[in-house]
């Protein structure tokens, strides 16, 4: 077998790889990138960038649906094979395309392809013929969709984010298993582009907002479109030459039994550390079967080993991901000791219908502190315009100063008014000095300014 000794090796060429080594690669010479499958960020090829595309072209089609509103009477109609075509030519030539560019300047000594596993520490085996020594090892080995064994009898038409987008044509039927981001956004999608779509829950919460209040209103304003089943099991599923059959026993106890043309199973991933045999490392499983790391440093305490991206499993996000390859990076650069990093303000939006986000610090994290609560609907006279007023706005002051701590938000835009906020929690601004920025007439931020409004005069 060839052996490769280096210092550092970085397990993943996605995202948070590709920001460990633009940090490592410009102090050492001495590192490799272990990459297994085609490159191409789980972003580009199957994540952020097809899904917007899909939700595109399903907002055009909604549009022409709902013209009659302003008085525009047309008609269209889904050309589903066209759809996927221009997703996929748009993905890969230019994000993807993108994307291989960058990973085609990185010098070749510097990438091996292949499935890298440990079988000591510090100590790799690549494919059949490649072992990696590494004193310092960045796992950035991102996740896969999870698929619970009951789907196997009907695997043949069980569908992912990582393969949805490969198919042909759009499907006639679909359930949709999940009800967090991939399944809301890629299943209000598919509905408004013609298929008929079912969700199925299990715990009867749907999205990440945290707020009682703003959760009835999630479930309520997307049950309006969508046929939703929120809180149940799926019991068991079989196929037969009408389709995939799925038997849905709600927390009711009532039964839902019904054929469809494919399954998304959207209802979370899996880290890939499982495929790595970190135990070979040294590294110790915790008594529920984990192998502990330390979130603020994102390292296995007691090994030059440090985690980064998807595989944490902590918000699997394009910016989050980026920032934990460079977090990671630089504490191996600098083990044993650790590196003070500071961490963005979170920010987490669905590109649904309405959009759905979370800045800063959540309800559920600040409910036990003394906060007061902004509150409004999302119907300032832009919302009115568009006709889109579904939707509600909350946002989290400390009690005593006015600085914004959070906030959750359900509505049209509600990505762009996120973004405000985010730079406010960032830079530790208080309510009244955002109100001190200009607020043009009418736009969606009128809305930010009078729910900042409502909490300094409730403060």
């Amino acid at each position: 077998m060839k052996q490769i000794d280096v210092e550092y090796a970085i397990i993943g060429a996605g995202t948070a790889g590709l920001g460990a080594y633009s940090r490592i690669s410009r102090q050492t010479d001495s590192l490799v990138m272990i990459q297994d499958g085609p490159y191409g960020t789980t972003c580009a090829r199957v994540g952020c960038m097809p899904s917007k595309l899909l939700i595109t072209a399903a907002e055009y089609a909604h549009h022409i649906e709902t013209s009659d509103f302003f008085g525009i009477n047309t008609t269209g109609t889904v050309d589903g094979q066209k759809v996927l075509e221009r997703l996929r030519r748009e993905r890969d030539h230019r994000f993807v395309a993108r994307n291989l560019d960058y990973v085609g300047k990185i010098p070749a000594h510097h990438k091996i392809e292949g499935r890298a596993t440990f079988i000591g520490p510090g100590h790799l085996s690549v494919g059949q013929d490649i072992e990696v020594r590494a004193k310092k090892i960045i796992l950035a080995c991102g996740s896969r969709p999870a698929i619970d064994a009951v789907f196997q009898p009907v695997i043949s038409r069980v569908l992912t984010s990582d393969t949805i987008f490969e198919i042909a044509d759009l499907p006639r039927s679909v359930a949709v298993i999940g009800l967090g981001v991939i399944a809301l956004e890629l299943g209000q999608a598919l509905h408004r582009l013609g298929v008929d779509t079912t969700l199925y829950g299990r715990s009867g919460s749907i999205g990440s907002l945290t707020h009682p209040v703003m959760k009835k209103e999630t479930l309520e304003i997307f049950s309006k479109e969508l046929e939703i089943y929120p809180s149940g099991a799926i019991e068991k599923t079989w196929e037969d030459e009408d389709g995939a059959w799925i038997q849905y026993k709600e927390s009711n106890g009532e039964t839902v039994t019904r054929v469809y043309d494919r399954v998304l199973v959207a209802a979370g991933r899996t880290p890939n550390i499982d495929r790595l045999n970190l135990q070979a490392a040294g590294v110790e499983y915790s008594a529920d079967g984990d192998m502990p790391f330390d979130p603020e440093t994102l390292t296995y305490p007691g090994h030059p080993i440090f985690i980064a991206g998807d595989a944490t499993d902590i918000l699997p996000v394009w910016h989050e991901a980026f920032d934990e390859g460079r977090i990671a990076a630089d504490n191996a650069l600098h083990y044993p000791a650790t590196v003070e990093s500071k961490r963005r303000t979170p920010l987490m939006i669905y590109f649904t219908d309405p959009q759905i986000a979370i800045v800063g610090q959540t309800y559920k994290q600040l409910q036990d502190q003394e906060i007061v609560i902004g509150e409004l609907t999302f119907d300032s006279p832009r919302h009115i315009v568009w006709n889109k007023v579904d939707g509600r706005i909350q946002v989290y002051l400390d009690a005593r100063t006015g600085v914004i701590l959070g906030a959750e938000l359900l509505g049209h835009q509600a990505e762009h008014l996120a973004h405000i906020l985010a730079l406010a929690i960032t830079h530790q601004m208080t309510a009244s000095q955002v109100l001190e920025m200009p607020i043009y007439h009418p736009s969606a931020e009128e809305l930010l300014r009078d729910v900042l409004i409502a909490a300094e005069k409730k403060r």
